[in-house]
């Protein structure tokens, strides 16, 4: 929360973006995950990282949703992020992460090779 507060109080907006998206994955890996908070995080996260142009981080706020959409028993909500955080992993060579959205998405239902997004 420290990260947040100071981000935001400097005008720090790409930190702000991080700060949100660190928040969200300690609310989505919580023992009893807190949906409704890391939903509302990812989303604030999301939309600054969006505004400022940050792809890897956007791809990752994607993949951070599609896999609480999936443990939240919302499997289409989840295909489409994880489709769309495949395709950006894909589209910038972020070859780290690609294996872990690809394998996310197929235990979501959709096979990683046939499914385009944006």
């Amino acid at each position: 929360m420290l990260a947040l507060e100071l981000s935001t109080t400097r005008h720090e907006r790409g930190q702000q973006a991080y700060a949100l998206r660190l928040l969200a994955e300690m609310a989505a890996r919580r023992d009893l995950p807190e949906t409704v908070e890391a939903e509302a995080r990812y989303g604030e996260a999301l939309g600054l990282a969006e505004e400022l142009g940050m792809r890897p981080l956007q791809a990752h706020c994607h993949l951070g949703l599609g896999m609480l959409y999936g443990r939240s028993g919302r499997p289409k909500d989840a295909r489409g992020e994880l489709s769309t955080a495949v395709e950006m992993l894909r589209q910038m060579g972020m070859t780290f992460w690609l294996p872990r959205a690809e394998t996310e998405l197929a235990e979501a239902g959709v096979s990683p090779s046939t499914k385009r997004v944006r």
